[in-house]
């Protein structure tokens, strides 16, 4: 019932930074009280990344934590992730995700290469 929608992916170089949106929209999407973020890299399992509640509470990845920042605009049901510091071992698709119904993105490609 919920559709969300990755934008901002590209290629940067190391050090470099990249702001990533999710939009959600659906009959649900208003009352969505956790939203989190994931990634893919190639070869490895899915990780972790972030996640925000409606509150404003956040949860960070040990691997990206003072790096990555996570927010949302509830009155947009958009969820953000500020990426900054990027690394190489950074690459992946990036998914949004709400886990109370366990919907998905498509994914926005993140490469970070010199």
């Amino acid at each position: 019932q919920v559709q969300l929608a990755e934008s901002g992916g590209g290629l940067v170089q190391p050090g470099g930074s990249l702001r990533l949106s999710c939009a959600a929209s659906g009959s649900i999407a208003i009352s969505i009280s956790v939203m989190a973020w994931y990634r893919t890299a190639p070869g490895k399992q899915q990780q972790f990344v972030a996640q925000i509640t409606r509150g404003g509470s956040t949860t960070y990845a040990d691997s990206v934590k003072g790096r990555f920042t996570i927010s949302r605009d509830n009155t947009k049901n958009t969820m953000y992730l500020q990426m900054n510091s990027l690394q190489p071992e950074d690459t992946a698709v990036y998914y949004c995700n709400i886990p109370l119904g366990d919907s998905w993105g498509l994914g926005t490609q993140v490469t970070v290469s010199s």
